[in-house]
């Protein structure tokens, strides 16, 4: 689904926004660390937050990614979200020592160890590139 151009812009440590769908029918969207693990786009989130309530009643979502006027590229990405269970915290220290110096990292991993993570992998149907990052 993804090209080479975007596999190395979407690994690098950027901010996404997810849009999931509220209950009341309007885009709910926030800013997320991401990873690209193979075809996913894997997204980290504590269990109680509005867009976990959100993806368990309708579980498809965009996220966007890039697209400022400094970024080389921005994209658009569709699917559905799967969630489970951060067993062992793996994903929650995976993207905290992505996004984080190494001290800042090891601070906060010890600090989340006992929030309620949830991992949120995403199947993208769809991967529009929105943005070439060149003047016109």
């Amino acid at each position: 689904m993804f090209d080479d151009e975007a596999r190395a812009f979407l690994q690098q440590p950027l901010i996404a926004r997810v849009s999931t769908i509220g209950e009341d029918g309007f885009p709910h969207t926030v800013p997320t660390w991401f990873y690209l693990d193979g075809d996913e786009i894997v997204v980290i989130s504590e269990r109680a937050t509005r867009k976990i309530r959100n993806l368990a009643a309708n579980p498809k979502a965009a996220v966007q990614v890039g697209g400022e006027p400094n970024d080389s590229a921005g994209y658009l990405i569709r699917g559905e979200f799967r969630v489970s269970d951060d067993v062992g915290n793996e994903w929650t220290n995976r993207l905290t020592r992505h996004y984080e110096t190494k001290e800042t990292a090891e601070k906060h991993v010890e600090e989340w160890a006992d929030l309620d993570m949830v991992v949120l992998r995403m199947r993208p149907v769809s991967v529009v590139k929105v943005w070439s990052g060149e003047s016109e």
